[in-house]
């Protein structure tokens, strides 16, 4: 171990040395740039409020130092010690290209220009009397830009006042203002916050039919003349502002072209070709749509005052149908009637129906690895209404290459069809006020699988639900029906001799018929980019055989088992939270964690849930030190059927844990260091799984792994390798499940029982 540690030590002193070099390999009177700072001195401000000033202040600075990383420069060091390359291409290139990162020198600085910045940077914040100056110092080879900003007192807003006359537009503007305006008496001059109640206020208008308007017709004039360091500020229409900006649209015709061509300035079209639908023009020469899909989509109608909202839905909606390539949108002003718009609507076709083909490989944590096939046909506009029919087919075989015996292959085949409606299907109408279609999904499939020397598996699924977005955040999913029934075949005298030794292992065999209601709700932010926090969560509920059990009177704990097709439903209530957290700590780097609860609960003519519906942990999206499927429940320990074949244990309680750091290194590589924890538990006490049930102890039977990743951005998806091993072990005996002190990287056999690396797409969470 010492040596290992000498080895490395030597590795890092080497790295240090060269990195402390860098300045060596700069020409003949250049200086390395290191550092540009700013000092705000100022006795009046806060010490809180000067330090987020010098920050606000130091990001402004022109050029960036090179990058670093606990006080050395990496990148840096390798564009040095890459070389000059002789060709534009190979290794030298890469790494001193991609990978590298050129010197920043102190000559590409210029003091006066980041002294301006600075000036009009804290002006803009109020400071009108401020002084700005800079200087400089000189260590060697290295050169640092320092900064002097003096503020003074920051003017503040005395009074906001609009010069309204008496039209229309100067009346709507003054009752913009008077309500939740972003300029208060009282709060500090902002030339960014008066930039925002412009746009605020265009923002306002455009909902009531300023079409024209724009935020360069508003002048705010700031007197500072009067008043102990404040500000008067008068907003006014400017007098250039055109005529038609000062006045409110209404819509008039609305014409939509659902096959139109790009590249062609005028296309000639025949009398046929034009319909008119209600309020709507559809001109089509190939009759591609039926009319109403458009009478749905539109939000306009004729005689509408314009607004923005409705501009904005319209065109998300004609995005989400599925069927356009392009959408384009025109409003016009109305040769025939003054004040309104006509609104063209020009959409290019996706092609209507096209085949995709997936081939992949792929490993597990369970020591399969495989491939598998699936063939996608679609039909984009199947009965004119933008339905989309998709017909897929698939097979895969998984072969296991690890555990005490291999062989336990998977091989599986099967097929889904699905018919996706943009509208709810319903009894009776609903109207939906979200930019995005409504849809209605019906599925039809099945698989069946086999594993070899074992047993096969018959799966059959249906489903009919609605699929809909309130907005870009969130998201319903509700499924009025989801059948799913399995029936085993091939059941091997192996896998029964194991049933004989482990009998829970005969729920996995057992035939099985679910159904019932689900449901999930979605919301996240995460794509909003810009912000620090943002958070994802997903609840399910998922409900089976719950009317018909009461309606039967199906007891099975009394014996009164109701079959239909002389196989007993299921009937169970479960329930499945997932909450994930994103904290960014940097430019290049987050935290994000994640919480997992779930528990069903079984009753009526059911004693336990269905197999393929109980909870598991362990995996490459899971918890990465253990293998998929193989932790729990509770400390329970599979000692007998484990020789034969790799674990899969269930469970009808979870609770996972999971937390990730996450830092760009270089390029397109990304690093990662985690920890995962968590474990599933029984409901009720099982005689066959000794301390698998659920108790007020479950905190102790956690399992804990840690990790760390590389993960390759490649764009078009993530390849990701997670290498993990356990830390705590929850089925070794109370006292000993902390395994921390075992951890020996240099023992081939602890590495052998530990260590597992996790191959896979995309982030775990």
């Amino acid at each position: 171990m010492k040596r290992i540690i000498y080895k490395y030590g030597f590795v890092v002193l080497l790295f240090f040395m060269f990195a402390c070099s860098n300045t060596k390999y700069l020409a003949e009177g250049e200086l390395l740039y290191t550092e540009g700072s700013v000092q705000v001195e100022d006795s009046i401000l806060k010490k809180k409020d000067r330090k987020a000033l010098e920050n606000e202040l130091e990001a402004l600075l022109r050029p960036k130092p090179n990058k670093q990383i606990f006080g050395l420069r990496p990148k840096l060091l390798i564009y040095n010690l890459a070389g000059e390359p002789t060709k534009d291409k190979g290794i030298r290139y890469w790494l001193r290209n991609k990978v590298g990162e050129a010197p920043v020198l102190f000559s590409q600085v210029d003091l006066d220009y980041n002294v301006a910045l600075l000036r009009n940077f804290t002006e803009n914040r109020g400071y009108f009397k401020v002084r700005v100056s800079a200087d400089s110092t000189t260590n060697g080879k290295k050169a640092s830009a320092e900064y002097t900003v003096k503020p003074y007192q920051q003017y503040k807003i005395k009074e906001v006042d609009f010069q309204a006359d008496s039209t229309k537009l100067a009346k709507q503007i003054n009752r913009i203002i008077t309500r939740r305006s972003l300029l208060k008496v009282g709060n500090p001059y902002d030339l960014d916050v008066i930039k925002a109640e412009r746009e605020r206020i265009d923002t306002r208008l455009k909902e009531r039919g300023y079409y024209y308007f724009n935020p360069d017709y508003l002048l705010a004039q700031v007197d500072s003349t009067k008043g102990d360091h404040e500000v008067t500020i008068k907003l006014k229409i400017k007098e250039a502002t055109p005529a038609k900006a000062k006045q409110a649209y209404t819509i008039n015709d609305i014409v939509v072209y659902p096959n139109f061509t790009l590249g062609k300035d005028s296309v000639v079209y025949k009398k046929e070709d034009i319909k008119q639908y209600g309020d709507i023009t559809i001109i089509d020469s190939t009759d591609t749509f039926s009319p109403r899909i458009f009478d749905r989509t539109l939000y306009f109608k004729k005689g509408d005052l314009y607004n923005r909202t409705d501009h904005n839905l319209t065109l998300n909606r004609f995005i989400n149908l599925g069927t356009f390539n392009f959408v384009k949108n025109e409003f016009k002003e109305s040769d025939s009637i003054p004040n309104t718009l006509d609104a063209y609507y020009f959409l290019t076709l996706l092609p209507k129906k096209f085949i995709r083909v997936e081939a992949k490989g792929k490993t597990n944590s369970a020591s399969y690895t495989g491939t598998e096939i699936n063939v996608n046909w679609n039909n984009r506009n199947l009965f004119k209404g933008a339905e989309l029919l998709t017909l897929s087919v698939f097979g895969g075989a998984d072969f296991q290459l690890g555990g005490t015996n291999k062989g336990y292959n998977i091989y599986k085949f099967g097929g889904e069809t699905s018919l996706t409606w943009p509208r709810f299907i319903t009894p009776f109408k609903i109207e939906s006020a979200s930019g995005f279609v409504p849809k209605t999904k019906a599925t039809l499939g099945y698989e069946f699988q086999q594993r070899t020397q074992l047993y096969g598996l018959n799966s059959f699924t249906a489903s009919f639900g609605y699929l809909w977005k309130e907005n870009i955040r969130k998201e319903h999913e509700f499924k009025l029906f989801d059948v799913n029934y399995v029936s085993p075949n091939n059941v091997s005298d192996l896998y029964q001799a194991q049933i004989d030794a482990d009998p829970t292992l005969e729920k996995v065999i057992e035939k099985q018929l679910i159904f019932g209601p689900t449901y999930s709700y979605t919301y996240t932010n995460t794509m909003q980019k810009r912000k620090k926090s943002t958070i994802y969560f997903k609840g399910e509920l998922d409900l089976a055989g719950n009317i018909t059990g009461l309606i039967t009177g199906a007891n099975a704990k009394k014996q009164d088992t109701v079959k239909i097709l002389n196989v007993p439903f299921s009937q169970y209530a479960k329930i499945r939270t997932d909450f994930r957290h994103y904290l960014k700590l940097s430019r290049n780097s987050e935290l994000a964690t994640r919480i997992i609860a779930g528990v069903g609960y079984s009753y009526g003519n059911s004693t336990v849930m269905p197999t393929i519906k109980q909870f598991v942990a362990g995996g490459s999206n899971s918890i990465r030190a253990f293998r998929a499927r193989s932790i729990g429940p509770g400390s329970y320990l599979n000692t007998v059927t484990d020789s034969i074949f790799l674990p899969d244990q269930s469970g009808d309680i979870k609770l996972e844990l999971n937390a990730e750091y996450r830092a760009k290194l270089f390029s397109i590589v990304k690093g990662a260091l985690f920890v995962d924890a968590g474990n599933v538990w029984l409901l009720n006490k099982n005689p066959d799984k000794q301390g698998a049930e659920f108790s007020k102890d479950f905190m102790k039977e956690l399992a804990v792994g840690v990790g760390a990743g590389l993960r390759f951005d490649l764009s078009f998806l993530i390849l990701r390798f997670d290498l993990a091993f356990p830390i705590r072990k929850p089925y070794l005996p109370e006292g000993e499940r902390w395994v921390l002190d075992q951890v020996n990287f240099g023992d081939s056999t602890w590495r052998k029982d530990n260590l597992i690396l996790n191959i896979a797409i995309g982030y775990p969470f």
